[in-house]
């Protein structure tokens, strides 16, 4: 049991949706519980259950009712297992943490969620239980509280009494608890109105005329709440706490709580001064020079996480904590720390992003989403952090950005702008001389940022120009990373020119080089920019067109390169100097049209041909670009509408939609009974006996290895019948249930009329092994309207009496051939069923009047009664294919029938035993 339930735990946390669309979660859920209070199965076991709840709690508990039983189960399971397995018991304080919070029944403060609570703090408070244990209890009740803001806040002085006492490595979990819940408890002091300082002495637990009871604390905080804890500080309005000076008793827990960070881990303590520095900032009553001692060790860290926390302090202080000279120190730190050889990429990177969003105490800008530099960052103070062409591509596009904007108030005379330029234009020799992707997009990210400082100085930016139509001369396939440069100059600098220029640029280096030395390839690129410039206005478009009329006799019919000038010619038949282009451009696409290698190209060509000399500019805009903004017109509504309603038609016409529940169904027929042959052919010498002539027929694999089952299709009442009256063209399709049939073909029927006899269905079935099996089948059929339709139909079982066959008997065979092959093939079988094989007998015995057997017999097996001298006793043999046999010999004793049974497949006794049992006994409703 508790391997299958490993391997459905396994199975759940590979796709919990696949795992529970064949099961319930409440049948899981139970499973999991009843193995966990096993005794008999380990703890490793009982660990690996546990995971479904560690992952997917809501899954499996969606009612907060269902997750309440559940952690009352969990809670226990915790109380039965020995103190001794202490990975089991933590793995248990996990899953009822995961259970309760996700659940909600933390929010609703539900008595199981309180039972845990005080479970929790009875072990974290006991210090004789094991250190593991009371971390992860400790763990536990940071969950909750962070998950639930407020809900350690009537214990928040016996936290503090924990942290104070304790003395082994726990103290650091039980410093960021009683950090993280005298954080939430100040925060929801503060947004109470009225609130005083009595009522945060008495939340501190010092002494108060303020009574401070669980009925009067203010109402529990939200998850929206907690969503604004976590970035308290940064955001525009921080809930303050008026207190006046009387404020020494959280000077006092606040001064602890700093003196202790000294013992805690880098991230520990950059933790626990962001939760300090949140609640210093609600409660003005404490100055921010509490933190003065802790800025020496602060600013000289090499910890990135206590910096970024130095610089959180400095965000919300300012001057009032921090001095100029402090100011001056820290970005002075901040260079050194970014051109640090010890340090890494990521932590580079970070603190020049520190720089460019650094908070200074007096700030100009009052966007911190913005870049900008602070005050004091010089450009000699900067000059550490020169780019090079031997940094990688994110420091030095990095380096690029920050140098950037420290000299773009030069105006082009500096120095530094100079190095930048110059620095650029090494990248592009680098580009020009063959390189990787990564440097080639490096080089044009570094262009942009150059231009997005520096494009108004024309000194740099012609001269740039000049050197990427150079490089594009040579270099080609840059076509896309030119295009791109240029759209996105345009759009970030909308009032330069600098992007147009380029494409004119490189329009003029396309159209003015030599022939001679175009390849197809290169022809590609050519036509991508020539599309592009053709959408500018300002450009004119001649030497493009004479360009294209040039370049014809490259095209040679390629599909590609045709699709790249019809691209080229659909802008220019939409660009606003179309009437100067018209006859050369109308010349152009007749050729196309006419001469080019490609039909589709041709077709294309003939319809812009068509457009371009039927419609006018005004028209012919409307059609290609969906509609001329700049001119004010629209598509009418009435035309859109028309165009949508038929649109909706053809989808639904198109659509194969699925019927609520089966249409249609399919009934047992009335089969042609099967006869056995009685016929009495005159005396023939047989050269083999019965049994080997009769084998004879099975060297041919497909003789007799089909069933016909007859069926009639039917209609079902329901309530959307009335729809399915009439149905058309059905396609039935059978799915198998198990491996013991071949796979049946599907079966068509013209048509099923409500008020016709139903059609007749044949089912042609091929069994590998002749055993009882469930077909599934579905249906497609169209309707009076004309839509599709699908449906499943209900199951049909096929019962192991229906898969009886009459003997295949060869021609001519007497009645007495089949009484030798009867007997031989008893004999053989009563033989063989003591060896090892598929052979053997039985005996079934019933209590059973004569008139009855005889009626039985008749009714059941009439059609495959042997017939023979001996009227005490009744043979009968039946065939199941592919080649399996059944022989029964029945005779009436004095106090019961004996049915003795032989079968050349032992697996067919368990069908013929449930058989006989419900024939003889029809009143115990067995299936059969």
């Amino acid at each position: 049991m508790a391997e299958t339930l490993t391997a459905k735990v396994a199975a759940f946390s590979r796709s919990p949706a696949r795992f529970l669309s064949v099961t319930s979660a409440e049948v899981f859920l139970a499973e999991l519980l009843r193995e966990l209070r096993d005794d008999r199965a380990s703890d490793t076991i009982k660990v690996a259950l546990l995971s479904p709840l560690h992952q997917h709690p809501a899954l499996l508990c969606s009612l907060p009712a269902v997750g309440e039983e559940t952690a009352l189960e969990l809670m226990s399971v915790f109380a039965q297992c020995p103190a001794k397995s202490l990975q089991l018991r933590s793995h248990l304080l996990l899953a009822l943490t995961s259970v309760l919070v996700c659940t909600s029944c933390v929010d609703s403060r539900s008595q199981a969620s309180q039972d845990f609570l005080d479970l929790l703090l009875k072990l974290a408070q006991d210090l004789h239980a094991d250190s593991c244990l009371r971390t992860t209890a400790c763990d536990c009740l940071r969950e909750m509280e962070a998950c639930c803001p407020g809900l350690l806040a009537q214990r928040l002085e016996s936290l503090a009494c924990l942290r104070l006492k304790e003395t082994s490595r726990l103290h650091q979990a039980y410093a960021g608890l009683h950090t993280l819940v005298l954080r939430n408890s100040i925060y929801q002091l503060a947004r109470e109105s009225g609130a005083t300082a009595d009522h945060l002495k008495a939340l501190l637990g010092v002494g108060s005329s303020v009574s401070w009871e669980a009925e009067q604390s203010p109402p529990p905080l939200s998850r929206e709440d907690s969503t604004v804890l976590s970035s308290l500080v940064l955001c525009s309005t921080v809930p303050t706490l008026h207190t006046g000076p009387d404020c020494k008793e959280l000077r006092s827990i606040l001064s602890s709580l700093l003196e202790d960070s000294y013992l805690l881990t880098p991230v520990c303590q950059a933790a626990l001064l962001h939760r300090l520095v949140e609640v210093v900032a609600m409660v003005p009553g404490v100055l921010p020079s509490i933190f003065r001692a802790q800025l020496l060790r602060l600013l000289g860290t090499s910890e990135v996480c206590l910096f970024h926390c130095t610089l959180l302090m400095k965000r919300v202080f300012t001057d009032s904590l921090f001095s100029a000279e402090d100011e001056a120190f820290i970005l002075k730190r901040l260079v050194a720390l970014s051109q640090h050889p010890l340090q890494t990429t990521p932590e580079k990177l970070f603190y020049m992003d520190c720089i460019l969003h650094f908070p200074e105490n007096r700030p100009i800008s009052g966007d911190d989403l913005d870049e900008s530099l602070p005050v004091l960052l010089t450009p000699r103070l900067a000059s550490p952090l020169l780019p090079s062409i031997l940094n990688d591509s994110a420091t030095m596009l990095a380096r690029f950005n920050l140098l950037s904007l420290v000299h773009v108030e030069e105006g082009g005379e500096g120095e530094g702008l100079v190095f930048l330029y110059e620095h650029l234009c090494a990248l592009l020799r680098v580009v020009e001389n063959g390189s990787s992707r990564e440097v080639v997009a490096t080089f044009f990210r570094a262009a942009f940022l150059f231009l997005l400082h520096f494009s108004n100085v024309d000194q740099y930016s012609s001269c740039f120009t000049e050197k990427l139509c150079a490089l594009y001369s040579r270099h080609a396939h840059l076509a896309p990373n030119l295009i791109n440069l240029a759209n996105q100059t345009l759009e970030r600098l909308p009032e330069s020119s600098w992007g147009v220029g380029l494409l004119k640029a490189v329009q003029e280096v396309i159209t003015q080089a030599p022939f001679s030395c175009l390849n197809k390839q290169d022809l590609r690129w050519h036509l991508m920019v020539l599309a592009r410039v053709a959408k500018e206005a300002d450009i004119a478009q001649h030497s493009t067109l004479l360009f294209l009329s040039s370049s014809l006799s490259f095209l040679s019919g390629d599909w590609r390169l045709g699709n790249a000038v019809l691209a080229v010619c659909r802008q220019l038949l939409i660009h606003p100097t179309l009437d100067s282009l018209l006859i050369r451009l109308a010349d152009l696409l007749q050729h196309l049209s006419c001469s080019y290698g490609d039909t589709d190209i041709q077709d294309h060509a003939r319809l812009y041909y068509s457009l371009v000399t039927t419609l006018s500019g005004e028209k012919l805009a409307g059609v290609l670009a969906q509609g001329l903004r700049d001119a004010g017109s629209r598509v009418k509504p009435r035309s859109l509408s028309c165009i949508m309603a038929e649109s909706d038609g053809l989808t639904s016409a198109l659509t194969i939609h699925q019927t609520e529940g089966p249409v249609f169904r399919l009934v047992s027929g009335h089969a042609p009974e099967p006869r056995q042959s009685e016929e009495v052919f005159p005396g023939q010498a047989r050269s083999l006996p019965a049994l080997e002539s009769y084998r004879a027929q099975f060297s041919d694999p497909s003789f007799a290895s089909e069933i016909c089952l007859h069926y009639e299709l039917a209609h079902i009442d329901g309530p959307t019948s009335a729809r399915f009256q009439q149905l058309y063209s059905i396609r039935l399709h059978c799915s198998l249930t198990d491996q013991n049939y071949e796979e049946l073909s599907d079966i068509s029927v013209p048509c099923l009329f409500r008020k016709r006899p139903p059609p007749e269905v044949t089912l042609r079935l091929t069994p590998r092994r002749p055993f009882p099996t469930k077909l599934r089948i579905s249906g497609i059929f169209t309707t009076e309207d004309g839509l599709s339709w699908h449906t499943v139909l209900p199951d049909v079982h096929v019962t192991f009496q229906q898969i009886f066959s009459p003997l295949p008997t060869p021609s001519p065979w007497s009645s007495s051939d089949s009484l030798s092959l009867f007997e031989e093939l008893w004999e053989e079988i009563c033989v063989k069923s003591g060896e090892d094989s598929d052979c053997t007998v039985s005996l079934f015995c019933c209590q059973m009047e004569p008139a009855e057997l005889k009626t039985l017999v008749e009714k059941n097996f009439g059609a495959y009664l042997i017939r023979c001298g001996d009227r005490e006793e009744d043979r009968v043999l039946v065939f199941l294919p592919p080649r399996s046999h059944v022989l029964l010999k029945i005779r009436p004793q004095d106090d019961a029938v004996q049915f003795s049974i032989a079968t050349d497949d032992w697996q067919l006794l368990p069908h013929v035993n449930s058989l006989l049992t419900a024939l003889t006994h029809p009143e115990e409703n067995i299936p059969s």
